[in-house]
């Protein structure tokens, strides 16, 4: 797996790494500043204890290897002086540059091309700038600074030939272990990617699940609503006509002003029960199946002699065969459309007449039409939200079905629903 060829979208890689966007390929965000610190505008981490111990065991390791060749230069009796000590301050600068193959490992291993062709005891440095520059730099910067080097590997012998190997021997040899240090190297960096990369996904993994988390409680929370500007419109509807009733008529009959008095009273009750209910769940987080049972389409017959009593005319034409076989879900959908236009048309068109209408059967889909007349005279400005048939529609698609609402020719006002029913026709 190749870290540059891992595309990222994420927020974070952008924002880490932002001399990277112009690039075609993007590294994940945690593979910017470990192995593309020039992409991170020169940003880089401060040194670990595992970075010291390694950068220490590095520096002692060339410091080594200069040793030896430092002593075999000096056993070669035939070699110039001047070339002796230059070939060691080489050798010596090589070491201390080693420091900084973190930070500038391509000019490095660029550098030191020139230096171990000329220097001897620059050997072990020169090995681990190019194995720094396979670890941390893409393949074509590896490709060029080690093709030079196994260019100039047969020139290097033909000019200083080992006493202890044939030239062929150390060619191949050389090159050998050129290419072992390179493949070596990109193996290196292919795990740390690897790694890296696993770890940059599970880290979107655990943001995509608490993001999911909080959309369906979001979405919940929407449902919750809903339900509450269903159910509590209508019961504080029925309040308001009713303590209206009683402000515009305080002559009425006692019986009449008990009755309406009953009605608020159990309206008050049921809307604080629903409440106390919404309110629950709420607190609970997930909904509660001990409850009052949800409406269904059979109560459909209660929901309009509700609706009568508190002065509305409505007229119910009940085409469904079997109210108690439709699908929960369906005819509890139905009903709160139904409960939220019958609620509609006492606050914007008092006075008039409502036709709800219920039809359908297994296969074929319930079909739910509620109408009202035209208002006579001036209708007084109720103020709403505007969100009740909005919510509805959205009840609607929720179901599997469609919802359509606009005003009639006559001047009145239609609501017209369709859901699924499920079964054979």
């Amino acid at each position: 797996m190749r870290g540059q060829d891992v595309a990222v979208r994420t927020p974070d890689a952008l924002h880490t790494a932002p001399g990277l966007v112009r690039r075609r390929w993007l590294l994940p965000s945690a593979l910017v500043t470990e192995l593309d610190p020039d992409g991170a505008a020169g940003r880089r981490p401060r040194r670990t204890a595992r970075d010291w111990a390694v950068d220490v065991t590095c520096f002692l390791l060339a410091v080594v290897v200069g040793l030896l060749a430092a002593e075999s230069l000096g056993d070669d009796r035939d070699l110039p002086r001047a070339l002796v000590v230059t070939d060691q301050l080489l050798g010596v600068l090589s070491c201390a540059a080693l420091w900084l193959r973190r930070r500038w490992p391509l000019g490095l291993a660029v550098a030191m091309i020139p230096v171990g062709y000329l220097s001897d005891t620059a050997g072990g440095a020169c090995v681990i700038v190019l194995f720094t520059l396979a670890v941390h730099r893409p393949f074509r910067y590896v490709a060029f600074v080690g093709g030079a080097n196994l260019a100039l590997i047969p020139l290097f012998f033909w000019l200083r030939p080992e006493p202890d190997l044939t030239y062929p021997a150390a060619v191949v040899s050389t090159a050998f272990a050129t290419v072992a240090v390179i493949g070596w190297g990109m193996f290196v960096r292919s795990k740390r990617q690897l790694m890296l990369s696993l770890r940059d996904r599970a880290r979107r993994a655990e943001t995509e699940v608490r993001l999911r988390a909080e959309q369906a409680q979001r979405l919940a929370r929407e449902a919750i609503a809903r339900e509450m500007h269903d159910v509590l419109a209508h019961r504080l509807t029925l309040l308001s006509v009713h303590a209206g009733a009683l402000e515009f008529r305080p002559d009425a009959p006692r019986e009449e002003i008990a009755r309406a008095a009953g009605v608020i009273r159990e309206s008050a009750h049921e809307a604080l029960q629903d409440l106390r209910e919404i309110i629950g769940v709420l607190r609970a987080g997930e909904p509660d199946d001990g409850g009052r049972p949800q409406p269904t389409l059979a109560a459909l017959d209660a929901l309009v002699a509700e609706s009568r009593e508190a002065g509305l005319k409505v007229t119910l034409d009940q085409r469904v065969t079997d109210p108690g076989a439709v699908p929960a879900s369906v005819g509890r959908t139905a009903y709160r459309i139904t409960q939220e236009c019958l609620t509609n048309v006492r606050k914007h068109a008092p006075g008039t007449e409502a036709e709800v209408g219920v039809a359908g059967g297994p296969g074929e889909g319930l079909t739910l039409v509620v109408r009202n007349a035209a208002p006579d005279g001036d209708v007084p400005h109720v103020p709403g939200s505007g969100q009740g048939l909005i919510g509805l529609t959205e009840r609607a698609t929720l179901a599997g079905g469609r919802l359509e609402h606009g005003p009639c020719q006559d001047g009145g006002f239609e609501v017209r629903g369709w859901l699924p029913w499920p079964g054979t026709a």
